[in-house]
């Protein structure tokens, strides 16, 4: 489980073909602290971490990851959002998030306002009951919250430090994302979904 609230944005040092899928090496400044077989949130996806030493760790990505999320998008030197798996003794600062993309969007504006960054979203239609204005969402692992939806777009307002300590900064017009929606609001979509059947 994780909070989305980024704590290191890393490096992609290497990627290796697998077959049916890819070993990816990324360069962070905790690695050394990372341990075999932890979780950890790569823009938004959990992995488990392979191996690791002072400067970098390893994880290995399926073929479902792949097709289903941008990490099959990502190439060497690509920056990544990083963050370790919450501890019981943890801050939830942001907002639940599991590390499960539920589907990737296309970024189709990015504008300024202010000292602010206006980011709209396109997501397929029918998810569109998932998002709700002031809602949260985690765009590429980070939790945001919806400041305006309409029809199957949504836009969040980010904040100059997440812009600078996220890859958000990396980010243009028709660059794909990861998103996961409110998992409080999944539950309530089901539970409404097996009272009508």
């Amino acid at each position: 489980m994780f909070t989305g609230i980024i704590k290191s944005v890393g490096t992609v040092q290497n990627i290796i073909s697998l077959d049916g899928g890819k070993e990816i090496a990324i360069a962070a400044d905790f690695a050394g602290k990372l341990s075999v077989d932890e979780s950890i949130s790569i823009n938004g996806v959990c992995h488990t971490v392979t191996a690791c030493d002072k400067q970098t760790f390893t994880v290995q990505s399926v073929e479902e990851t792949l097709r289903k999320t941008t990490i099959g998008n990502l190439g060497v030197e690509s920056p990544v959002n990083l963050e370790r798996s919450m501890s019981p003794d943890q801050l939830l600062d942001g907002h639940i998030v599991q590390g499960h993309v539920d589907v990737t969007g296309i970024i189709k504006n990015i504008e300024q306002e202010g000292s602010d960054w206006l980011f709209t979203v396109e997501y397929p239609r029918e998810h569109s009951s998932l998002i709700v204005g002031r809602g949260s969402i985690a765009i590429d692992g980070i939790s945001l919250t919806v400041a305006e939806e309409t029809g199957n777009r949504f836009t969040v307002a980010i904040i100059p430090y997440t812009y600078e300590h996220t890859n958000l900064y990396s980010k243009s017009v028709g660059d794909a994302v990861n998103l996961e929606f409110d998992i409080l609001g999944k539950y309530v979509q089901k539970h409404l979904q097996s009272r009508e059947d």
